[in-house]
């Protein structure tokens, strides 16, 4: 929807105008423009399970022995009201060596979620065949959903 842009000066005078035929005593008339719009809302919630009732807050990848890998399935649901575009990353990792060793992929990078919709995604963990003394090991994903254009 186009917009009309009034220049300040144009308005300064507009109110100047009005003001000056209140003073003389002038008849001076007004419109008043409703105006409707709809707010963009964007959110990105994840759950373990696809009726979206029990969230994700952490994920036990148990033991992985080296050169292996571990899937986790988790469904994505736009919570917002605008497409969203998926993405993914790790950080704080402990300790910070195991990004070194280890990584996080998913089937969902740049996936286009509707608004209101949810999608299941398959986390894949990878750890190298060289890893070496690392026993244990956290870090936190990031999944967030960027308006789709």
């Amino acid at each position: 929807m186009a917009m009309r842009k009034i220049a300040i000066g144009t308005a300064l005078a507009i109110a100047a105008l009005a003001l000056v035929a209140s003073a003389l005593g002038l008849l001076v008339t007004s419109r008043t423009i409703s105006n409707t719009g709809n707010v963009k809302a964007v959110g990105v919630n994840v759950y373990w399970d696809s009726a979206c009732t029990n969230v994700t807050s952490s994920i036990d990848w148990g033991a992985l022995d080296p050169g292996g890998a571990e899937n986790v399935t988790v469904y994505v649901l736009n919570s917002g009201s605008v497409p969203l575009s998926l993405s993914m990353t790790t950080g704080n990792w402990d300790p910070s060596a195991a990004s070194d060793y280890m990584a996080l992929a998913w089937n969902r990078e740049s996936y286009v979620l509707s608004a209101g919709s949810v999608v299941q995604a398959v986390l894949t963990l990878s750890v190298s065949s060289s890893v070496n003394s690392i026993t244990s090991f956290s870090f936190d994903i990031t999944i967030t959903g960027t308006e789709h254009a």
